[in-house]
């Protein structure tokens, strides 16, 4: 390779890197997920922010994000953002925690649970975030199944399930925001700084996840203990 094209990857080396298809980058490429490649003469290079842009796509996909809805989200990011920035994306997004869906038939999910699932039973174990349907079955979050089942036996209402789940999800889209945000402002850019890969900065973000989500169950708590103090100070008074 010339000092022309240093530090470029050809089409070839750009889908070994991420793992992708020819078909597929050229169709994210028509699609503006990606920019084209650098031209040079007949020859068209890639270079790291292509990599970057790519890998983000494979995280979203890999959380089910459709086409159109992966579309947005990359429109979303400035078009010259360098491959840092657009890697720092990508971190945030990987799942923070680490247990993957099971997929179950509903024998094997009656099974767990020792007896016949009720239309309602299901609904509940959805709703709370435990079940899915999926291909003529489930996919199920082992850890939780057993809290699950146990919420059953006590006949947690299904509706309270529901309004759990839509307030967990309200809040807690309003801390990854501002999260996200406080990590794009106050952390990154000292890290930038400093030179820091996207790898490293992927370990620092993967180190941070459980002392955050133990900051949140402690504020959660905390919060909870406060709750009902001061419920017994409105009855008490």
């Amino acid at each position: 390779m010339s000092d022309r094209t240093a530090g470029l990857l050809t089409l070839e080396e750009l889908t070994a890197r991420v793992g992708m298809s020819v078909r597929n980058v050229r169709f994210y490429t028509s699609r503006g997920l990606v920019p084209p490649p650098i031209r040079r003469g007949r020859s068209g290079f890639y270079t790291a922010d292509h990599v970057a842009r790519l890998e983000l796509v494979q995280e979203l996909q890999s959380h089910g994000l459709t086409l159109s809805a992966i579309e947005r989200y990359v429109a979303s990011i400035p078009e010259n953002a360098s491959a840092e920035d657009v890697a720092l994306h990508r971190t945030m997004l990987a799942p923070w925690m680490a247990e993957h869906p099971v997929p179950m038939t509903r024998a094997e999910l009656e099974g767990r649970a020792g007896r016949e699932l009720s239309p309602d039973d299901l609904a509940t174990l959805q709703e709370l975030g435990i079940v899915e349907p999926a291909d003529g079955g489930f996919t199920v979050a082992v850890s939780q199944l057993s809290v699950g089942l146990g919420l059953l036996e006590l006949g947690y209402p299904v509706e309270a399930a529901k309004a759990a789940t839509d307030l967990y999800a309200r809040h807690g889209r309003e801390i990854a925001e501002e999260l996200y945000e406080l990590f794009r402002t106050m952390v990154w850019p000292k890290y930038k700084e400093s030179g820091m890969t996207p790898e490293r900065l992927q370990e620092v973000v993967e180190r941070l996840k459980p002392l955050s989500v133990t900051s949140l169950v402690s504020a959660y708590e905390a919060a909870m203990d406060e709750a009902k103090r001061e419920g017994i100070r409105r009855r008490s008074g």
